[in-house]
């Protein structure tokens, strides 16, 4: 058995449920629904990454992919690692980040990273759903009981600058979300976090980092279809180009 159709198995065997139709957070004329694996069922990371190389993805303790009924723009995408080579661009912002440190650290609680969080999401996502100064919503975001989580900690010296949430997956690394300091948007911190999630996968022997959704309609997306080649889910399989709609 090939692990495509050993995958399918896999899913065939678990129960899923479709959220509420909800305004979409990518294109505010659509409607959007999620469809969720059974959160009263036993996750671990070996049956979290068959869900990653279905499309699936972490939010909390839940993992989900999209499901709308008229729209199929979100698709999910990741790095084949191997083959990755930074354009011009990216070499740029790591030759502007070049005295910046990087330490992977323990998925925990830490009041620095949640002053950050919190500058950050007043900055960049006033109001949002994810606007929220109660620590027990951003300890949800950071890790699940059930998950390998990590964080990519970047520092200018004492000050810092980023934080990425990152999964630990058996076949690559799941880029969860990434805060940073406004003041150091010059700097392109988010871009600088998957080439350093990139880098850390290599150094592990790690085939992938998984971008989550990457929706061609979205500005909020485009920055994931500059890290080349970038392989596309398509419903059944990995492809290097991405489906059409």
């Amino acid at each position: 058995m090939n692990d495509e159709n050993r995958l399918f198995q896999t899913l065939n065997r678990l129960r899923f449920f479709v959220s509420l139709p909800h305004e979409c957070g990518y294109l505010p004329e659509e409607e959007a629904t999620s469809l969720f694996v059974d959160p009263a069922l036993r996750l671990d990371m070996a049956l979290y990454g068959d869900l990653s190389r279905a499309g699936f993805r972490r939010s909390g303790e839940h993992v989900y992919r999209p499901h709308c009924a008229r729209c199929r723009a979100c698709i999910p995408v990741r790095i084949p690692v191997a083959d990755f080579r930074p354009d011009r661009s990216q070499r740029r912002c790591l030759r502007r980040n070049a005295d910046v440190t990087l330490t992977v650290r323990e998925a925990s609680f830490e009041p620095e990273h949640f002053r950050l969080y919190r500058t950050y999401m007043q900055a960049r996502h006033p109001g949002g759903s994810m606007d929220d100064d109660d620590p027990a919503i951003y300890r949800r975001l950071i890790g699940a009981s059930w998950s390998d989580t990590c964080l990519f900690e970047s520092r200018l010296g004492d000050r810092l600058l980023a934080v990425a949430i990152v999964d630990r997956l058996p076949d690559g690394l799941s880029a969860v979300y990434t805060f940073f300091d406004p003041a150091a948007a010059e700097r392109s911190p988010g871009t600088l976090a998957i080439l350093q999630q990139v880098e850390q996968a290599r150094a592990e022997g790690l085939d992938y980092v998984y971008l989550g959704f990457w929706n061609p309609r979205s500005d909020k997306m485009a920055y994931k279809s500059r890290f080349r080649p970038l392989q596309f889910y398509d419903g059944r399989a990995w492809r290097d180009d991405a489906p059409k709609e």
